[in-house]
């Protein structure tokens, strides 16, 4: 029983930068907000740590999960279709689990002091959580394509043509 607010009582300010619960809730929403809070921790781990050298990666990769966070969750993929979101979140989903999982046993085996091994877990653990999501992306990217491939483009050639010039 909750009472309706009044017509002038709308909530401006830091409400209006929130996610909708829909998107939070989402598969996807979830792991683009784990993504962003282990790269954040991974990043402070860095920073503490002897292997300062390696804090690049979580501050890109925690950058660009929140970049993605928003702009799924204000529904830019939407709006911009020029751009090929599917492929631009797997590429980055594959290479953060590359570069997390290279970085984390470099800290874990290389550094003797507690944040860098706290950071070479979290950065198995994000390994770990960057796999998922480019495999869920992946089948996403590939039913995009399938979808894009049903009617080839104008002014390319038919496979009769293409079967034609390639034979030698």
């Amino acid at each position: 029983m909750e009472e309706p607010e009044p017509a002038g009582a709308a909530q401006p300010g830091l409400r209006s930068l929130l996610p909708p619960r829909e998107f939070l809730g989402s598969r996807k929403g979830q792991l683009l907000l784990a993504e962003s809070v282990l790269s954040f921790i991974i990043f402070i781990c860095y920073i503490a740590s002897l292997a300062a050298s390696f804090m690049m990666a979580p501050l890109l990769e925690f950058l660009l999960a929140l970049f993605l966070f928003y702009a799924y969750a204000s529904k830019l993929n939407e709006k911009f279709k020029g751009l090929y979101w599917p492929l631009t979140d797997f590429l980055r989903c594959v290479t953060a689990a590359i570069i997390y999982f290279a970085i984390s046993i470099a800290a874990v085996s290389k550094y003797n002091d507690g944040a860098s091994k706290a950071a070479g877990v979290f950065g198995f653990v994000a390994t770990i959580v960057f796999a998922i999501d480019f495999y869920i992306t992946f089948n996403d990217l590939v039913s995009f394509l399938k979808q894009g491939s049903s009617d080839p483009p104008e002014g390319h050639k038919s496979e009769d043509e293409n079967s034609d010039s390639d034979s030698d």
